[in-house]
């Protein structure tokens, strides 16, 4: 660990050399003492210092390499002194780049001691984040010399969108207008949801619309597609010129979230699904084929995780993925545009048997003047599935960690006391 020693103050080395040319000059026991006593100073001061330097040693540990968003992320510190001189004083500066997270410490180490603590902090907002690196600052007793020791050694921390559940939210399946229509005869059913109706007697409980039935004060159930489950390309618009709010509460952070949420819905319901979006720059963009494994959803998240405003329009960007979307696939459309230069080649792969669900973020909700109601009319009229949501989802306690008890608990039955999201991976692992 590179490490540097920094002279603070020239008194005593001035008064040390002072005494030793007046000693030189007039002999005297003044001056002698005044030598020893200053020099000695000076002398135990740089001795000290340099042990503390090539003694003092930081270790750094960190539980995981990837949280989500409200996960509580810990790191163990072990600060060992391997010298015959103690460390009074040891100053961890903390460089990493997590929001809202800092490990900065005053401490000490005896000699050849050993100290060791935790640190805790909760992930609040998504991104690629450097964990380290660490500079320790020390010094002898009397502040003549600072040590600096640096430990350049850091990791990156993904930290992943939250996911929120969306009852209300249901995929148009993929495939032609007809094609694909429920038989109430049929021993396989997939999720696909194309209506709901009144419940009849003997059905499976699982099949009851909650929203439907609380809303109309009656039970309804669920009629499912019998074909086969379509792939679901999610395309998320992340067009800086369209996007309203700010920092955490803007278009852009529901659109990443509403996006997190339905990527884990439709792989948890065995759909293939892909990601689509116009994010960092007008000649990148991010493009996850569909497929259904768990190596996918943490593609998908660590993209949305590093996802940033881009320059292509929507309308540039559907154009583009219409040679690679096959049929019989559901795709989802999440923007908060209200023009209409994007409903044309929409509507172009809808003609192909691509099945279109939209997602619409209106922007009055994040202080913008533009309401997303005409949009939403255009869309109805032309029998496409459309959802309006607002800023509300935001404020939801699985968004928003801040809103969240510091203690989540559940009682179990027994009376024990278990974390409701227990941290799986509990391995330390050093930085670098």
């Amino acid at each position: 660990m590179p490490a540097r020693i920094k002279l603070n103050s020239l008194l005593f080395p001035i008064l040390a050399v002072a005494a030793l040319i007046l000693q030189v000059i007039d002999p005297s026991r003044i001056w002698k003492a005044l030598l020893i006593s200053f020099g000695g100073a000076w002398l135990i001061a740089w001795i000290w210092a340099y042990a503390l330097k090539n003694n003092l040693r930081l270790t750094r540990e960190v539980r995981y390499e990837w949280a989500q968003v409200g996960d509580t992320l810990e790191e163990q510190f072990t600060l060992k002194n391997n010298g015959l001189f103690p460390a009074a004083w040891v100053e961890v500066q903390d460089h990493s780049t997590l929001p809202n997270y800092s490990t900065a410490r005053a401490t000490g180490a005896g000699s050849d001691e050993t100290n060791t603590w935790h640190t805790r902090g909760v992930c609040t907002r998504r991104g690629v984040y450097t964990l380290g690196g660490t500079t320790l600052h020390s010094g002898d007793p009397l502040g003549i010399y600072t040590i600096e020791i640096d430990q350049p050694e850091s990791s990156i921390l993904v930290v992943m969108p939250p996911v929120i559940p969306l009852p209300s939210i249901e995929i148009m399946p993929g495939g032609w207008m007809g094609d694909g229509r429920s038989r109430s005869n049929s021993l396989e059913r997939t999720v696909n949801v194309l209506n709901v109706r009144e419940y009849e007697p003997g059905e499976p409980l699982k099949l009851i619309h909650w929203p439907t039935t609380a809303r109309r004060g009656k039970l309804y159930s669920r009629v499912l597609d019998s074909s086969p489950a379509s792939d679901w390309w999610i395309v998320l618009d992340a067009d800086a010129k369209v996007q309203a709010g700010h920092d955490w509460e803007s278009t852009m952070e529901l659109g990443v979230i509403l996006a997190a949420s339905l990527a884990a819905r439709g792989l948890q319901t065995r759909h293939s699904v892909g990601l689509l979006s116009n994010g960092l720059n007008h000649q990148q963009t991010v493009w996850l084929k569909p497929q259904s494994n768990e190596a996918q959803r943490l593609q998908i998240m660590r993209a949305l995780a590093m996802l940033e405003p881009g320059t292509l329009p929507l309308a540039d960007l559907l154009e583009r993925a219409a040679p690679t979307l096959g049929q019989r696939t559901s795709l989802v459309v999440i923007t908060p545009s209200i023009k209409s230069d994007w409903l044309s080649p929409l509507t172009q792969l809808w003609w192909k048997g691509i099945s279109p669900t939209v997602l619409l973020m209106d922007p009055s909700t994040f202080g913008a003047r533009q309401h997303a109601d005409s949009l939403a009319n255009v869309l109805a009229g032309m029998g496409i599935p459309r959802f309006i949501l607002s800023r509300d989802l935001l404020q939801r306690s699985e968004a928003d960690p801040t809103l969240r008890s510091k203690n989540e608990w559940r009682i179990m039955p027994t009376g024990k006391a278990v974390p409701t999201r227990p941290q799986k991976d509990m391995d330390w692992r050093r930085l670098g």
